[in-house]
């Protein structure tokens, strides 16, 4: 079954585009390294939440919209590999000075499908 890596960042929205040029860079060396899928979905119904919730766990700003985002992976072997070779990938330019959004609010993880309809 696919193997997913997930995640969550805050982006100020007058970065959306940066963002957007960046994710495009991001999903091709992903795609060329095994992902079968990368989708970034800019915030629209996030609530805020009393216990959790995205906006919380992110530490939202005015001005900020949460991104979620997801690379699919035929399986954890791949997801491994895959990893790997894009993060030494040059258009993976995570420096500080060219982000378009604070990397230190930025959450991840890998996930195993075990429900998929």
């Amino acid at each position: 079954m696919s193997y997913f890596t997930g995640l969550l960042v805050a982006v100020p929205n007058e970065k959306k585009n940066d963002y957007i040029a960046l994710s495009e860079k991001t999903a091709a060396a992903f795609r060329e390294n095994g992902a079968t899928r990368v989708v970034e979905a800019w915030g629209d119904d996030v609530p805020d939440g009393e216990t959790t919730s995205f906006p919380m766990a992110v530490k939202l700003k005015d001005g900020e919209t949460v991104v979620f985002s997801f690379i699919e992976w035929p399986d954890k072997a791949t997801a491994t590999s895959g990893l790997e070779k894009a993060m030494a990938d040059p258009r993976m330019d995570f420096s500080p000075e060219t982000m378009p959004f604070d990397g230190k609010r930025l959450m991840w993880g890998s996930f195993e499908t075990i429900v998929s309809r």
